[in-house]
């Protein structure tokens, strides 16, 4: 498969639903499929060209055996543009930074939560992660077009930016000095994860306002990081949610003169 196409039925709705598709490729036997019809519906509905092909030519075009009968051929990825995003919030709401994350897989589902849990953006770094390619979208289940998403040249400084537009940032790891639930989580935030393996590097670690760790019974020492992704994200959606609609505006409470403390 190439980074312009995806393919399998649950892939292929997600990304017309988000109206990521340029073209729908069918298998022409498999058109009459009750699973297939929707997805030509869909197409129909949004004027999109569709092209039939035999299911092994279009298994040659997608490079697999595997594409349920259905593909398609996906539309740029609409990158979004950081300081558009931090004018926009000035200085409230919830992002996720995503430090050196190198899986598509992961990083498809980091998406999917950052959805879920209502995260206003998401920021990776341009190097050393993995771009936002087809399979990071068709693992994202259309995640990737809906919340924003975009891509600095120096982190370092993305990180600066935002401290001085009023997030707080909060940086989870192993040795983190508090806990992911004593933390207080409704003030501006960002939620900073590290990659895979090496965790946050050196100098997110340092811009970090807190430090703090997923506390761990049994054995297990860490978990992948789109499960700690989802479980931090999930603990601040919970608690935001007894924040009144001007406090998620303003926010006021969060004094300048405690960062760091």
């Amino acid at each position: 498969m190439t980074e312009e196409s995806l393919y399998g039925i649950h892939a292929v709705s997600a990304a017309l639903d988000s109206q990521e598709l340029l073209e729908l490729w069918v298998a022409i036997e498999r058109r009459t499929d009750d699973r297939v019809a929707p997805l030509l519906q869909k197409a129909a509905e949004q004027h999109l060209p569709v092209n039939e092909w035999r299911s092994t030519a279009l298994g040659r075009r997608l490079n697999t055996d595997k594409h349920q009968g259905v593909g398609g051929l996906l539309r740029d990825f609409p990158e979004q543009d950081f300081e558009t995003i931090l004018a926009q919030l000035a200085g409230r709401g919830f992002l996720l930074v995503l430090d050196g994350v190198l899986d598509p897989h992961n990083l498809g589902a980091c998406l999917r939560s950052a959805e879920a849990a209502g995260v206003d953006a998401v920021i990776l770094p341009k190097d050393n992660a993995c771009p936002v390619n087809a399979t990071v979208r068709k693992a994202s289940a259309g995640s990737a077009s809906r919340v924003p998403v975009c891509t600095v040249t120096n982190l370092s400084r993305t990180l600066s930016a935002l401290q001085e537009s009023g997030f707080w940032l909060v940086g989870m790891a192993g040795e983190g000095a508090q806990s992911l639930y004593t933390l207080d989580l409704k003030m501006p935030l960002v939620m900073v994860m590290g990659g895979e393996g090496k965790g946050l590097r050196r100098l997110t670690r340092e811009h970090c306002d807190y430090l703090a760790h997923i506390p761990m019974m049994g054995a297990i020492e860490s978990l992948n990081v789109s499960v700690a992704t989802g479980i931090c994200l999930f603990e601040a959606a919970r608690q935001r949610r007894s924040l009144s609609p001007a406090q998620r505006v303003g926010q006021e409470n969060w004094s300048e003169s405690a960062r760091g403390s």
